[in-house]
């Protein structure tokens, strides 16, 4: 083996591979000031999470365009993931009320399509961006029943109340019946493992009626 020309072939992917870093610098710089320009104008939101996969009919799908409507007749925005299930219920439930509905869309490999409710569209080549914007412009996160995208927009906001490098806001999970597995291991196995604290676990509200939705979060954001 010729050593040094393995060597010179060696240093040219590490250099390509830092030049491809050196500009994807400047797409995630980009990224970050589209969302806070075109954000900038949404508050008061609420960032609404659930399943891609429900459809119009479902009970979850219904519940999270009612709380959307309620949430804009409050005087509230509204900010999904801009993709269908959930996110499309609650973009649907926010245009419909005449309220800004944010759709923050993430390019994947196998193809998001943005839904039609979406008013107010952006879109992310990076996750981590965008879940930077969920949480920057949301004053209350409500999350209905989903698999682990919404789990993990559920563990990212109670990490950064719980350690205190965000503001603390309402998170609200609907829909008892659903997470009662999840919150009954944090308390019987997570909590008494002491692996979180006894009053991390207030941190999660639970609520089943839309109207109870809205009266919690108010309680705690005056507008």
């Amino acid at each position: 083996m010729d050593f040094k020309s393995d060597s010179h072939e060696h240093q040219y992917v590490i250099d390509e591979l830092t030049i491809k870093d050196t500009w994807r610098l400047f797409r995630i710089l980009a990224e970050f000031v589209d969302g806070f320009e075109d954000l900038s104008k949404i508050y008061p939101a609420v960032s609404m999470f659930g399943s891609a996969r429900v459809r119009p009919g479902d009970p979850s799908y219904e519940q999270a365009v009612t709380i959307a409507r309620l949430l804009v007749e409050n005087g509230f925005n509204v900010i999904s993931g801009g993709g269908p299930g959930i996110m499309e219920a609650a973009n649907k439930g926010a245009a419909e009320a005449g309220g800004k509905s944010v759709g923050l869309n993430i390019q994947l490999p196998y193809e998001q399509k943005p839904n039609p409710y979406a008013n107010v569209r952006l879109n992310f080549r990076y996750f981590f961006i965008r879940k930077v914007m969920f949480v920057k412009y949301a004053v209350a996160y409500v999350i209905l029943p989903g698999g682990f995208g919404t789990l993990d927009e559920l563990t990212e906001a109670i990490t950064l109340i719980q350690t205190r490098r965000i503001k603390p806001f309402p998170v609200i999970l609907v829909n008892r019946a659903y997470w009662k597995g999840l919150l009954d291991w944090m308390r019987k196995v997570v909590c008494s493992e002491c692996m979180i604290s006894p009053e991390d676990m207030d941190l999660i509200q639970v609520i089943d009626e839309p109207e109870e939705v809205i009266k919690a979060i108010k309680k705690i954001i005056i507008l």
